[in-house]
């Protein structure tokens, strides 16, 4: 078993060159002559014993080797990039990594950031999508946003908001011979479930019960494996989703989505800044999240209920 391994600068002229499928275009890239990535290349296949590219005319194209290698050092490639940026910039008081689940941050965070980028020009922002139910807690974000009850052993922790669930869906669905007007109306509108191997059930099961029509039935049913494609389904007047108070409420205010019936159901679980205890001492760290504490705070006493009564 071969334990040496090949140079990282030979790595990266390959996973550029594989890429652009051009030598000069991989050598712009990477600020090298052409040759040099030859060269580099050269070095590598020899190292590899076998060839990585086929040379025709004025074109390469990859071998079956090359495909392969591909395949796995492009990963290798970059993880090691994303762990040197974050080892660099882990103690820089001018930049701030955020790991966030995808809807929160589309929904949420990111129509907030340009007032933290007002009030903080100085630091560098950079964000993370989450991968949900991922165990990215020990990661090396300065902060991370998470949605559950709050019980992180060994993290601090701040509950952003007290979390509602209720339906929703588009304006469309309260006009027409099966208007939705009151729960009963369900049954004769698609059913949009977030759910996945991971998640046993959403949310609706709960709010049906507290509706009182524990087993009422659907026309139709969709089902998604995350949250933003469920509720974009809904603004499109696919169906009725059940809805997260923080995350549906920008499309509520501007009228993309409505909530149909006065029933909100208290949720244990909610969205969280998350960080490790030894960083939520930092500056930044407690600037970002004060920060948004405040600005989410304000933000959602802006927001309406939208209701049809």
């Amino acid at each position: 078993m071969r334990k040496n391994l090949p140079s990282l600068s030979a790595l990266y002229a390959f996973e550029a060159t594989a890429r652009h499928l051009s030598f000069s275009r991989a050598a712009i890239e990477l600020n090298l002559t052409q040759g040099a990535i030859s060269q580099r290349i050269r070095a590598l296949e020899e190292f590899l014993g076998d060839r990585l590219f086929v040379r025709e005319s004025n074109t390469i194209r990859l071998t079956e080797t090359g495909h392969e290698y591909l395949r796995s050092s492009r990963n290798v490639i970059t993880e090691i990039m994303v762990a040197t940026d974050r080892a660099i910039g882990r103690h820089r008081g001018d930049e701030l990594t955020i790991g966030c689940l995808g809807t929160f941050a589309i929904k949420c965070l990111i129509p907030l950031l340009p007032s933290y980028r007002k009030s903080n020009p100085d630091v560098a922002v950079r964000l993370r999508t989450l991968v949900p139910f991922g165990n990215a807690l020990h990661e090396d974000y300065d902060v991370s946003i998470h949605y559950g009850l709050g019980d992180w052993p060994g993290m601090a922790t701040w509950k952003i908001n007290d979390e509602e669930v209720f339906p929703v869906c588009s304006p469309r669905l309260l006009r027409g011979t099966h208007a939705l007007r009151v729960p009963g109306d369900l049954r004769h509108h698609t059913r949009i479930h977030t759910s996945s191997p991971l998640i046993l059930r959403d949310d609706w099961p709960l709010w049906l019960e507290e509706a009182g029509i524990p087993q009422i039935s659907a026309a139709n049913e969709i089902s998604c494996d995350l949250l933003y494609p469920s509720f974009q389904m809904a603004i499109e007047g696919m169906g009725v989703v059940m809805g997260r108070s923080a995350v549906v409420k920008s499309d509520i205010a501007t009228g993309r989505l409505v909530e149909p019936f006065a029933i909100r159901l208290p949720s244990p679980l909610a969205y969280h800044i998350v960080t490790e205890e030894h960083r939520a001492k930092l500056p930044k760290v407690k600037s970002f999240v004060d920060w948004l504490l405040r600005e989410f705070k304000q933000t959602m006493s802006e927001v309406p209920r939208s209701r049809n009564r």
